[in-house]
């Protein structure tokens, strides 16, 4: 399904997003090892998402979809998941996949993890190392999917520093550590996200966050945990915010408000990053939903200013910065990036890809090892022309259609079917701002 997308005057609205990615996973975990009943409002309906709700039915919770887009979840409780009667489809979702391989990891049953093409590219070396450590046993296509994983019960409480920032891995061993008897540490250096934490302390677990003495963050669980239902609001999801944020951004005359956005600290990164470039995005109608913070964002039309992204910022934005090079592509001067490995082992080699699909646009660019240079266009629509490969990534396929909005030539993604894994709603918001496509 090709998109092509241009914008034919200013982008100009109020727009909704929708619902944070993350949280919507740990929400739904989570009530499904709640004893009662869990109601979630704004849930994300995208692929992802229901991959995991149907992980979790096919486990023994009940998670299903009611009225005007409410998801009730009754859960089994902690310890409680049942035998899966055939293999787990995880779609495109690594999330799913191992925050999932966490709950497994510590129950006495047998689960089987299939993908799709992409996600079964995806290395998971990282989760088998701890989960290993705790009992449980992996099978199958060595670090890849498909992927069995055999729990341990009782799972054995684990002390675990990360060797790269992850809050996936981090929040597996939580999970795991949920049905371990004892108490599960986990030991991150560098800060990542942290709804896992904040929504197992809102379900009732028993967690503690300490800064040790060399400023790392150690992150302690009690296992054979009882959890409490929950009425959640899933807050807007800044990850999809990020794509008409910067649509307003780089077309001219454009001024657009984002609401219910999620600006928890630990996840706002594309905004400090816009800020060093040149950008105040303004704040408005702060507030709270479901324990997390939102506000609405208004952005208009700016120039950037090219400079360097402190790579520090990388583990609080790492899923934004394909938009983010979209951006620098009409900044004034050099943008750098780096500290960026991660992006090589996403959906798909994001920091190949992107500078592959950028120079194919026409935008000077330089890939590195472990970043990218841009060398912007000062504002000036870019030369486009160019049929950009999604790669089965839908943060590939979204940045190079906001690319195109302000391209001499149109920009063509060959495959726009991937964006449904997380803003499904992404063409028709975009055409509510303005734009058209082709």
């Amino acid at each position: 399904m090709p998109l092509s997308l241009v914008a034919e005057g200013p982008l100009s609205g109020r727009v909704r997003v929708p619902g944070d990615k993350s949280i919507s996973h740990r929400a739904l975990m989570l009530g499904a090892l709640a004893v009662g009943e869990t109601v979630i409002d704004g849930l994300l309906e995208g692929e992802d998402v229901h991959a995991t709700a149907a992980a979790m039915r096919a486990m023994g919770a009940h998670a299903e979809r009611g009225a005007e887009g409410r998801w009730r979840v009754r859960g089994v409780g902690v310890g409680g998941l049942l035998q899966p009667a055939g293999v787990l489809e995880m779609g495109n979702s690594g999330t799913s996949t191992r925050l999932l391989a966490g709950l497994v990891a510590s129950h006495a049953i047998r689960a089987t993890f299939v993908g799709d093409a992409s996600l079964s590219k995806r290395p998971m070396q990282r989760i088998i190392t701890p989960l290993s450590r705790m009992g449980a046993r992996f099978s199958g296509n060595g670090d890849r999917l498909p992927m069995t994983v055999e729990g341990a019960c009782p799972a054995l409480p684990i002390e675990y520093r990360l060797p790269v920032a992850s809050a996936q891995v981090k929040s597996a061993v939580l999970l795991a550590g949920l049905n371990a008897p004892g108490i599960t540490r986990v030991i991150e250096s560098v800060p990542t996200r942290d709804h896992s934490e904040r929504m197992l302390r809102g379900f009732g677990a028993d967690l503690t966050v300490e800064t040790l003495r060399d400023g790392a963050r150690l992150i302690s669980v009690r296992g054979e945990a009882e959890l409490k239902p929950q009425r959640i609001t899933v807050p807007g999801d800044i990850s999809s915010a990020a794509f008409p944020l910067v649509a307003a951004l780089v077309v001219p005359g454009s001024e657009v408000v984002i609401e219910n956005v999620g600006l928890n600290p630990t996840r706002t990164g594309i905004i400090d990053a816009l800020a060093m470039l040149g950008l105040e995005v303004v704040v408005e109608d702060r507030g709270e939903a479901g324990g997390e913070p939102v506000g609405a964002l208004r952005v208009r039309h700016a120039m950037l200013r090219g400079g360097e992204v402190d790579p520090a910022i990388a583990p609080l934005m790492i899923d934004e910065y394909p938009i983010l090079m979209v951006a620098a592509a009409f900044a004034e001067g050099t943008t750098v990036m780096r500290g960026l490995e991660e992006l090589r082992v996403k959906e798909s080699d994001r920091l190949a890809v992107m500078a592959a699909g950028l120079a194919a646009c026409g935008v000077p660019v330089e890939e590195r090892e472990d970043g990218i240079v841009i060398h912007g266009s000062g504002g000036a629509a870019v030369p486009g022309g160019a049929t950009v490969a999604s790669h089965l990534d839908h943060r590939i396929a979204m940045s190079f259609a906001v690319l195109g909005l302000n391209a001499k030539a149109p920009i063509i993604v060959d495959d726009a079917r991937p964006i449904a894994t997380s803003f499904p709603d992404f063409l028709p918001l975009m055409q509510r701002m303005g734009a058209t496509s082709r």
